[in-house]
């Protein structure tokens, strides 16, 4: 149940020659979350200093332009390339700040706890989109009771004066929006995507390479190379092949790979034993000393 954020492709439409022409003056999208910070803030002083009735249109007026200001700020980061991880904090503190600014201006109009349980409220749905999104669902938005609904609510309370039930009913409404934002992240936290996604985000891989590839990076395990159990009996190495000889005398010697040929015992070193092929003139010359 999104709630009025269903809405918001809608008007993000609406403002995409207005995005167009921020664009083109390079406008900062910091400077635009800025701009609605000061929005919430004009909103709350007129909401908590102008009598009801007239204080509508003002507080209408600034709440739109803080609507607005969250919605050009991310879009003109993207249009432009300019997104980054500091310009993704510096949105949401300008989100929660924009949220309890309005909700201070009620502490004229009702008692401090009532007040002081709708700004905890408010910030409530924030905390569980948050930490879904750093578990790896996906970002979670929307009602019953957002930040669209809270804007549209205070309008009601400078038309009508009602400050007592439209802060309850944010505060209850806050508090439903996150159970059902939890129960929505809890679910998606369950499925096989969400678990290759938090895992590509741990490695530093692409989620829709990751997907791609059709494996569960969750379970994946690094390589582990188990080197070879050392035998108990020396191997046999080969020597370099002998230099061809030039004497006629010796003519060519055999292979060392002939094992037809008796072996001369070789020397010893490290545990591998060292062998060479014996030639015919080696064999002569064992024969003669020990005759």
């Amino acid at each position: 149940m999104n709630g009025l954020y269903a809405l918001k492709p809608w008007y993000a439409d609406r403002l995409a020659g207005l995005r167009r022409a921020l664009a083109a003056r390079q406008v900062s999208p910091d400077t635009l979350t800025a701009a609605g910070v000061v929005c919430a803030a004009g909103a709350a002083a007129a909401l908590a200093w102008l009598p009801a009735p007239p204080a509508v249109l003002v507080v209408a007026v600034l709440l739109a332009g803080r609507l607005a200001f969250a919605n050009l700020d991310g879009a003109l980061a993207r249009d432009t390339g300019r997104t980054t991880r500091r310009g993704a904090l510096l949105n949401e503190l300008g989100d929660r700040a924009a949220d309890l600014l309005v909700i201070a201006g009620f502490l004229p109009l009702a008692p401090l706890w009532l007040v002081a349980a709708a700004a905890f409220a408010t910030t409530l749905p924030s905390w569980v989109s948050l930490a879904g999104a750093a578990a790896g669902a996906p970002r979670r938005n929307g009602g019953p009771v957002g930040k669209t609904e809270r804007c549209l609510l205070a309008v009601v309370a400078a038309a009508s004066g009602w400050a007592v039930p439209v802060l309850a009913v944010v505060a209850a409404g806050s508090a439903v929006t996150a159970v059902v934002r939890a129960v929505w992240v809890w679910r998606a936290l369950g499925r096989p995507e969400a678990a290759v996604a938090a895992a590509a985000r741990e490695r530093g891989v692409g989620t829709e390479r990751a997907m791609a590839t059709g494996r569960d990076v969750a379970s994946e395990k690094p390589a582990v190379r188990v080197a070879e159990p050392a035998s108990s009996s020396p191997r046999r190495r080969p020597s370099p092949s002998p230099a061809p000889s030039s004497s006629p005398a010796l003519g060519s010697l055999p292979s060392e790979h002939d094992r037809s040929l008796p072996l001369d015992p070789g020397e010893v070193s490290g545990g591998i034993t060292h062998t060479r092929p014996q030639s015919p003139a080696d064999r002569g010359t064992r024969l003669r000393g020990a005759r």
